[in-house]
């Protein structure tokens, strides 16, 4: 018998509304809790039966909440995901999981105190077309890997974040790790240009190696007017390339690297990545096994963007590889 699994959402505004759904549709979604109160009322009326309420307190003191998943702005997801397993609550935080190595290592360790499950909402490891490429590319079919590559790219007005990789980069550099079975071991280059009058940087590239010497390359923006979601996987054989704002089936297709060029359109299961996550989630609660992006998986990305920012910060971008922060 399946054990039963009680869910808050924290936050359900632009990217939580999507998470309220999904764990509404899975049942298991019991509360939700924003400081709007429009959202609150959105949600009362698409979502009959569900509790509502402003104060994060009552949901870290309800014993029938198990587990809360947090969708609030990144500067809030420490001191919200530190106090939801000092509450003994399962916690899914979205990307990224803090903004600092320490923040993180810290609720690394709590979780294992705790003996909570800690899952951050690296979506991309759980898409379908992104767990096919990693099939392939683990049968050789692209032959060895030389270059992977990620571009994120759009308009966005509403910046929460210091720079625009902590928003859309863990995205990137979850899915090349996830894809290559390897972490970075030096940022060789960053650069970050500030277009805006905010005064963030808004358009930003990171030039990586990873521990075999493949290369990799990130590209963010936040003013670009169309918008551009697209990875390219190099190997020696073929070349994958995925393009998530295409329909299915054409988000991910193969190129022969000879003349003539051949092009194949790899099958896939054609399901809502964010519903897998979720599940997935819920099963690691109810068997006690860790997330594939767990807290660990999470540190690894902020220990790359945590190095990314200081040598932005320091202007040491371009001059010399860098390894590292935390390695």
């Amino acid at each position: 018998m399946d054990i039963p699994v009680n869910v808050a959402v924290i936050g359900c505004g632009h990217w939580g509304k999507n998470l309220v759904r999904n764990f509404y549709s899975l049942e298991f979604l019991a509360c939700v809790c924003d400081l709007d109160k429009d959202q609150l009322g959105r949600v009362k009326k698409q979502f009959p039966g569900i509790q509502t309420t402003s104060r994060y307190e009552d949901i870290l003191a309800n014993p029938d909440i198990d587990a809360v998943v947090i969708s609030t702005p990144s500067h809030t997801h420490f001191r919200l995901a530190k106090a939801a397993l000092l509450a003994n609550k399962h916690v899914y935080v979205e990307k990224p999981i803090a903004t600092s190595y320490l923040e993180t290592q810290e609720l690394e360790i709590l979780a294992d105190q705790t003996d909570r499950v800690l899952m951050v909402g690296h979506l991309l490891m759980y898409h379908p077309v992104v767990t096919r490429l990693k099939q392939l590319i683990e049968e050789g079919y692209l032959g060895t890997i030389r270059y992977i590559e990620s571009d994120r790219l759009n308009m966005n007005p509403n910046r929460s974040d210091r720079t625009v990789f902590w928003d859309l980069a863990p995205h990137d550099l979850s899915m090349m790790m996830y894809l290559l079975g390897q972490d970075p071991k030096r940022i060789v280059s960053v650069q970050g240009s500030r277009t805006s009058d905010d005064g963030l940087i808004d358009i930003a590239h990171i030039e990586l190696e990873f521990e075999t010497g493949i290369r990799g390359h990130i590209h963010n923006s936040w003013v670009h007017p169309v918008k551009q979601v697209k990875l390219v996987v190099r190997g020696s054989e073929r070349t994958a390339v995925v393009d998530d704002t295409l329909s299915a089936p054409d988000k991910l297709q193969i190129f022969s690297n000879h003349a003539p060029p051949e092009k194949l359109t790899p099958e896939y299961l054609a399901i809502e990545p964010l519903k897998l996550e979720c599940q997935h989630f819920i099963n690691c609660i109810r068997t006690g096994r860790k997330p594939k992006s767990d807290g660990v998986n999470g540190l690894k990305v902020v220990q790359v963007l945590e190095t990314a920012e200081s040598m932005l910060v320091e202007n040491k971008a371009g001059i010399a590889p860098t390894p590292i922060a935390g390695t």
